[in-house]
């Protein structure tokens, strides 16, 4: 099972890491939510749990995921895109069936 980040997502993860002072890396998790049924989380991390599978990528940005959540983002890539105004991430998630028309949320 893995996860990968495009270099603009290392990019912008890293510079975020750096300019908080601190950090262990970001946790990518899934949770019930939304009209589809799961939503990703993304949040910063400063030390992991136990249980939690770690992804080292260039640059030294690390991902951490629960047991639980991995088994929903396996294949997953994980980008930063730019489009005019808007910035944000973006899931290339393979495991995903349908998506909800606001693009909030996932079904598997």
């Amino acid at each position: 099972m893995a996860i990968t980040m495009t270099p603009a997502a290392i990019k912008h993860v890293a510079g975020y890491i750096q300019k908080r002072g601190s950090g262990f890396g970001i946790r990518v998790a899934v949770r019930t939510s939304g009209c589809s049924g799961m939503a990703y989380v993304l949040e910063f991390v400063d030390q992991k749990e136990p249980e939690d599978e770690t992804f080292e990528m260039d640059g030294g940005v690390k991902i951490v995921i629960d047991p639980k959540s991995l088994a929903y983002l396996d294949g997953t890539e994980l980008d930063f895109v730019k489009e005019g105004l808007n910035e944000g991430f973006a899931f290339n998630n393979p495991n995903v069936r349908s998506e909800c028309g606001c693009g909030e949320s996932f079904n598997v």
